[in-house]
């Protein structure tokens, strides 16, 4: 079988794992469910006064699944369309969520799945006067709104999640790393992988010879900073791109250091 048994670390939160998870056991590899992300709401009574005035929007951008679905859970499971507004997805997993929400989808990037694929949109380039919206989670990269205001837009952010750290027992991802039995890491945020070195403490060490599967160039770079040196980066960030990814590592076979 293609995975032949290897133990591949899904770092995604929970809720997010299980499909990935799946796709790694459907061929013959083992998933180590090791969430090094919790996304949780936030308490905003901003969330549903805003969502109540979308008509003040010129456009609507949410960053992520997750800012869609919590939107969502905020709002009582609905986020109006008006006439007024068009909706924006950083990438496909976005616009898919918007679509499930009853939404349309009226600007989605072409080639590439993050803010800088959105800014090099058209659509985005004349946004003078015109009045944005960013749902996202709490804090974030800034660039997407520098860019918006840079070009004449007026930009308010609307965070409806925000990440913790999950408290859980990391003893058997400890194990697998002591016993040479973890073959390759899958992280999908920059977080994420900061929090995986700070959850396994001294350990964490001994993560840098693991082959490490990044969603995007970003990421790679703080990984190379961080000391990995097996850095893979994937073409999307969807799961059947991340297990295409970690088979072609595992086919190159993992080099233990003596």
């Amino acid at each position: 079988m293609v995975l032949n048994g290897a133990h591949v670390l899904v770092t995604r939160p929970e809720h997010q794992a299980e499909n990935l998870s799946r796709l790694i056991e459907q061929q013959a590899g083992t998933a180590v469910r090791f969430p090094t992300l919790e996304i949780v709401a936030r308490n905003d009574d901003r969330i549903k006064s805003t969502l109540a005035n979308l008509d003040r929007f010129h456009w609507v951008i949410f960053i992520s699944a997750n800012a869609v679905n919590f939107a969502l859970k905020a709002n009582g499971g609905k986020i109006p369309r008006t006439k007024s507004v068009r909706f924006a997805a950083v990438g496909q997993a976005t616009a898919q969520a918007i679509k499930m929400a009853g939404l349309p989808v009226d600007l989605l990037p072409e080639n590439g799945h993050n803010s800088e694929a959105l800014l090099a949109t058209p659509e985005l380039q004349r946004v003078d006067g015109q009045h944005c919206l960013i749902v996202r989670g709490e804090g974030g990269r800034e660039q997407l709104a520098t860019a918006l205001r840079s070009r004449g837009a007026e930009v308010d952010y609307l965070e409806v999640y925000k990440r913790i750290t999950p408290c859980i027992d990391s003893s058997p991802v400890v194990e697998l790393l002591v016993q040479r039995r973890l073959d390759v890491i899958t992280v999908t945020s920059a977080e994420a992988l900061q929090n995986l070195s700070l959850m396994l403490g001294e350990n964490n060490k001994l993560l840098l010879s693991i082959p490490l599967v990044v969603v995007s160039d970003r990421i790679r770079q703080q990984a190379f900073d961080m000391g990995f040196n097996r850095i893979t980066v994937t073409d999307s960030p969807i799961d059947t791109a991340i297990l295409e990814t970690v088979i072609n590592v595992c086919d190159r076979g993992i080099e233990w250091p003596n």
